[in-house]
């Protein structure tokens, strides 16, 4: 269950990549780098936010703001560049409840972005949603 709730393979030109995809880990370092760990090898590292420790301790991580990391300095959002891909990365509790995901898609397409990878639910959650592929990989505890 662990292989299917982090790790996302996206196709491209060249083959395919592996990304871990994380999200409100709220300070529990020790699940964090259990995960590092067990996917040494991954194209890139990806953390929705709620990370609640210093962009130090896990340098591999990109990571953005969550509303729990008022003590480090994240970004607001992000996008990356992997793979023939453009991910838009956010915590999602900058967007309302009652259209979240549909705000967060048109937020990815005005971006130009296909993908957004989203955290603050602590549920696993994905869909595609105006073409973009929205996903959320729950909380790491």
């Amino acid at each position: 269950m662990l292989f299917i709730r982090f790790i996302f393979w996206y196709y491209n030109t060249g083959g395919k990549m592996k990304i871990i995809v994380v999200s409100d880990s709220h300070g529990k370092d020790e699940v964090l780098a259990d995960v590092l760990q067990k996917y040494p090898n991954a194209d890139a590292y990806i953390h929705c936010g709620d990370i609640e420790t210093a962009p130090s301790t896990f340098p591999q991580l990109v990571s953005v703001s969550g509303n729990n990391d008022m003590f480090f300095d994240y970004p607001q959002e992000r996008i990356l560049e992997l793979g023939g891909h453009r991910i838009y990365v956010v915590h999602s509790h900058q967007f309302v409840y009652s259209h979240r995901v549909e705000s967060m898609a048109q937020k990815a397409k005005e971006l130009q972005c296909d993908i957004v990878c989203f955290g603050h639910t602590h549920v696993a959650f994905y869909e595609i949603c105006e073409g973009v592929h929205v996903l959320n990989p729950g909380s790491l505890w």
